[in-house]
């Protein structure tokens, strides 16, 4: 009787959903994110606009918290050390957490794909290494308040180090995936990097620093 109810239930097919372990990388061309040719195009930007929006951002914070009084010569430059040290955690924790959910539903998978996946299949992609500059300026906006909100006057030298910091990871990361790697103790970021994309996504999340891959316990083994 078991048998013959078990034999009449309808078969469930499940949708396998995409996830990054299955995607794999491709060294020419650019994947497609949105029909709308305008959200498609506002998908691509240079290098160099968002990383000029940060560095331009660091240097107007430090200069007017320096000149109206709110920060002094010293104090700027340990808390510009502060911010920086800030988005070194920032990069790893967005990186882990955020860019690798768990593709466990279609929604998810669709989420990871656009903010990360698409990196880890097109990862020579030169046009979609860094945001927008609209989402840059968005961002760097919201960080003041944040730390405004947070720190006081100090956000002036802590948002400084933060978006140098953002720039410094721009800068590398881009330089990572654009050129050859170079025949100095530089070549440990490109290394480090290619272990994350070309061996195994759940190591090596730090690309501007392997600080916190080192106390987390995500880097790379040296035996294999």
């Amino acid at each position: 009787m078991n048998s013959t109810s078990e034999a009449s239930e309808p078969e469930v097919k499940v949708t396998p959903v995409k996830t990054p372990d299955a995607i794999k990388p491709k060294h020419k061309g650019s994947a497609q994110l949105f029909k709308n040719p305008v959200l498609e195009r506002l998908s691509h930007t240079h290098i160099a606009l968002p990383t000029s929006i940060f560095i331009i951002t660091a240097c107007v914070s430090l200069y007017y918290g320096i000149t109206r009084g709110f920060i002094t010569g010293a104090s700027a430059f340990g808390l510009f050390l502060v911010g920086w040290f800030m988005f070194t955690f920032v990069e790893y924790a967005m990186h882990r957490y955020l860019y690798h959910i768990p593709a466990t539903t279609p929604g998810r998978a669709k989420f990871q794909y656009t903010m990360h996946g698409v990196h880890h299949e097109f990862p020579k992609d030169k046009t979609r290494l860094a945001m927008p500059p609209i989402i840059t300026v968005f961002v760097t906006s919201l960080l003041f308040f944040i730390f405004r909100f947070t720190f006081g006057n100090a956000v002036f030298g802590i948002l400084a180090g933060f978006v140098f910091g953002y720039a410094l990871y721009l800068f590398v990361h881009y330089a990572i995936h654009v050129y050859a790697p170079p025949k100095n103790f530089l070549k440990v970021w490109w290394t480090h990097h290619a272990q994350h994309h070309y061996r195994q996504d759940e190591i090596a999340f730090g690309v501007s620093s392997t600080l916190w891959d080192h106390i987390i316990g995500t880097m790379p083994s040296k035996a294999k």
